[in-house]
């Protein structure tokens, strides 16, 4: 599989995805529930994705064809219904994530992977540009041993290509309970996409994506 790789690297003066104006306690009490969202169907399966600020990881899989749902939250932690506060604090373990639900029939796990590791920098340990700690790691959190397999086959295939100028630093490991992030943070480029953060370093991240995968885009998205 030849993946489209393109490094989309955020400007070092740009702000940080951590410095919300909105950093309170949880808004939204739902349950964490690692099926909650592949419930939806029992046709769909689930993946969750850590690859910086869940608000563009977020953007750039909710653009994707076959893409259900993406919803961002926490996972990978030790500590049980953690705030966004927690989180950014770096002591939690938690990754920023997005948890995605798809329909393998319209776009395969395969593309999934292609898009992810082509959206961000897998070669930075614990770091998106500006954006910097263990909240901000690049990880995969496999939902079957399938994904699992796949997955490392694929970033050992990335790496003895060397694809990337520099080792792929990219956690592999089993889902774990996921935490919704509060409200605010839900669909957050397209509520918020006047706001700084989001015309200077998601906007652009987005329409490079788009330009890349064209040919995978949702019907309406704009491929320019």
């Amino acid at each position: 599989m030849q993946f489209k790789i393109f490094l989309l690297l955020i400007v070092g003066f740009l702000p940080a995805c951590g410095k919300s104006p909105s950093d309170t306690s949880k808004e939204n009490a739902g349950e964490p529930n690692l099926s909650k969202m592949a419930n939806l169907s029992s046709n769909y399966d689930t993946i969750t994705f850590g690859s910086g600020c869940f608000w563009c990881t977020e953007a750039i899989f909710q653009s994707l064809d076959g893409v259900i749902s993406a919803k961002s939250g926490y996972m990978g932690g030790s500590v049980d219904n953690p705030t966004y506060k927690q989180v950014c604090s770096g002591s939690t373990g938690h990754a920023e994530v997005v948890q995605i639900v798809y329909d393998p029939v319209k776009i395969s796990f395969e593309v999934l992977l292609e898009a992810f590791w082509g959206s961000h920098d897998p070669t930075t340990l614990n770091r998106q540009g500006n954006d910097v700690g263990t909240q901000y790691r690049s990880v995969i959190f496999c939902h079957n041993p399938e994904q699992s397999k796949v997955a490392t086959e694929i970033k050992v295939d990335l790496i003895s290509r060397k694809v990337f100028e520099n080792l792929i630093v990219t956690e592999i490991s089993d889902a774990s309970t996921f935490y919704p992030a509060e409200d605010y943070h839900q669909e957050y480029y397209e509520l918020n996409g006047y706001e700084p953060y989001c015309q200077f370093v998601i906007k652009p991240k987005l329409e490079k994506f788009k330009k890349a995968f064209s040919d995978r885009l949702k019907e309406g998205e704009s491929k320019n």
